[in-house]
């Protein structure tokens, strides 16, 4: 069963930030306030079964995890979801391929909002027993954001596993040959990419350049967007940076790389998160790391539509991630 980072893990995280100036400070430095906008994506994270376990996770997710959110919930994020009218509802995991229920979240929710997307990391979509669900995701038009974490096999596989490469490639290919990535076809898939390391993701254009010319020509996979971002110092990736001697110095390269003009967008502001127990949050990182919406415990079925404007973002130095550089939306 899933329990919440307690009190004492937080602090003892804030400490190992060592010398870095406190978020909240840093958004006091430049007069600035985090608070909600309206209300505009419903994030629903669907648990944290996985096939993988991926050295950046920030919520450790695995296939030894059992946490996965059961039909009841799946039925109230649905109802949520009608009452709140949201222009973006968006699911991720774990893996939500591994949820016995995807169907029917994606079925139930296909209606609510004008753009559903999908978050998967290819090897569970493609593992031999699921093109049904590629063929639901296509029928409903779900928009596919698929972990592709690097050109190069060798580093793929020490991020995420061996075989990992070559099975996501055969994913996109089928994608492809559905209309995914193809002009014209309205089935829109997009690359998302984490550095392998302690360090900070180079400029997106570049990056996303590199990936066209790169899989057209070698692979001969197409897709509409591609998308950088650092990894968030949380869970498996936060365990890491602990081991290897490089959480202080990571915080630092986040922090000195804060961009004020980031805040404005950063997605807390436009999303709310539930959790595969029915429990909402700012955001997907601050699920991870146990932190409330409103600094209190609401559940999804107390909620008669979207948080409210103008009511603060929970933050912690986590946020840094958020706001380095372009900044995380």
């Amino acid at each position: 069963m899933y329990t919440k980072p307690s009190k004492k893990i937080a602090e003892q995280d804030d400490k190992a930030s060592g010398r870095i100036e406190p978020f909240k400070a840093a958004l006091l430095r430049h007069d600035l306030k985090l608070v909600r906008y309206r209300t505009q994506t419903l994030q629903v994270n669907t648990g944290l079964l996985c096939n993988q376990s991926c050295k950046h996770c920030h919520l450790c997710a695995g296939p030894n995890r059992t946490e996965n959110m059961g039909k009841e919930i799946i039925n109230q994020v649905i109802s949520y979801a009608e009452r709140s009218r949201f222009d973006t509802v968006d699911i991720t995991g774990g893996a939500p391929e591994l949820n016995p229920y995807i169907t029917d979240l994606i079925e139930g929710l296909s209606d609510k909002a004008p753009r559903i997307i999908f978050r998967s990391n290819l090897s569970a979509l493609n593992d031999g027993t699921r093109d049904f669900l590629m063929d639901l995701l296509k029928s409903r038009k779900i928009v596919i954001f698929a972990s592709f974490p690097s050109l190069n096999e060798i580093q793929t596989a020490s991020q995420r596993g061996v075989g990992i490469f070559s099975v996501s490639i055969d994913a996109l290919r089928k994608l492809n040959a559905l209309g995914y990535g193809q002009s014209g076809s309205g089935l829109e898939l997009n690359l998302v990419s984490n550095p392998a390391g302690a360090f900070l993701p180079p400029p997106q254009s570049q990056t996303e350049k590199r990936f066209r010319q790169v899989l057209k020509k070698k692979q001969g996979v197409f897709f509409n967007q591609q998308f950088s971002f650092a990894n968030v110092p949380l869970g498996r990736f936060h365990k890491w940076l602990i081991k290897s001697g490089n959480y202080e110095s990571y915080m630092k390269k986040l922090a000195n790389a804060f961009n004020p003009c980031a805040i404005d967008s950063v997605m807390c502001r436009t999303l709310v998160s539930v959790s595969w127990d029915g429990y909402l949050y700012d955001c997907d990182f601050n699920l991870a790391r146990g932190l409330d919406m409103g600094g209190r415990p609401v559940h999804i079925s107390q909620m008669a539509g979207p948080p409210e404007q103008g009511v603060p973002i929970v933050t912690a130095d986590h946020c840094y991630t958020c706001t380095a550089g372009s900044g995380f939306t």
